[in-house]
């Protein structure tokens, strides 16, 4: 073999190298970019079905607290802001409302012994409490997501690539102001 042959050998043994380490890192942020689209998927998911459980709270606290109309008319309005929202952040900001207006639908509910002895709303306050918790950890797994992509285009080699191939940081969920308060519930 001579020289020449060798020199190329060694040249085209590192493009190989270097296009197999490009194709690599294109293919780990694709796959981050597309953990973080599936987790916020899941954010819309678990927000719907808490959605759903609302009209069925809604309709029993009724029957026992006809003169409530603000508080019923401020979660109808907050659901309907966040059924319509575009997004999953203006869909996150529309829950939080929605958040304080169920906080005040149960401070209601206090009000009314035989409402909180009914069977169905215990169920669907039960409901509600798992659909809680699911939007609380959908938001974290959201972050954790968001957290490891924006690492994995943010270091070196990758933010090189990321900037090329148009690789933008994903934005955290942010509560808003407020929503560190927690509505007190009890029963």
């Amino acid at each position: 073999m001579t020289k020449s042959n060798k020199t190329l050998l060694i040249i085209g043994a590192i493009v190989v190298v270097l296009v197999l380490s490009v194709i690599g890192s294109y293919n780990g942020m694709v796959k981050s970019r597309v953990n973080v689209t599936t987790q916020q998927s899941n954010i819309d998911t678990v927000l719907q079905r808490r959605a759903d459980l609302i009209p069925n709270i809604v309709s029993t606290v009724k029957a026992y607290a006809k003169h409530e109309t603000d508080i019923f008319t401020s979660i109808s309005t907050s659901r309907a802001t966040m059924m319509g929202a575009g997004t999953t952040k203006d869909k996150l900001n529309a829950d939080t409302k929605l958040t304080a207006g169920l906080g005040k639908l149960m401070a209601v509910a206090e009000a009314y012994p035989d409402l909180k002895a009914n069977t169905q709303f215990t169920a669907l306050t039960t409901e509600l409490e798992g659909s809680e918790n699911r939007v609380s950890v959908a938001r974290k797994n959201y972050n954790d997501a968001v957290g490891s992509y924006n690492t994995k285009i943010g270091t070196f080699p990758n933010n090189i690539m990321a900037g090329m191939f148009g690789f933008k940081q994903a934005e955290l969920f942010k509560a808003t102001a407020g929503a560190n308060v927690v509505p007190k519930v009890t029963f």
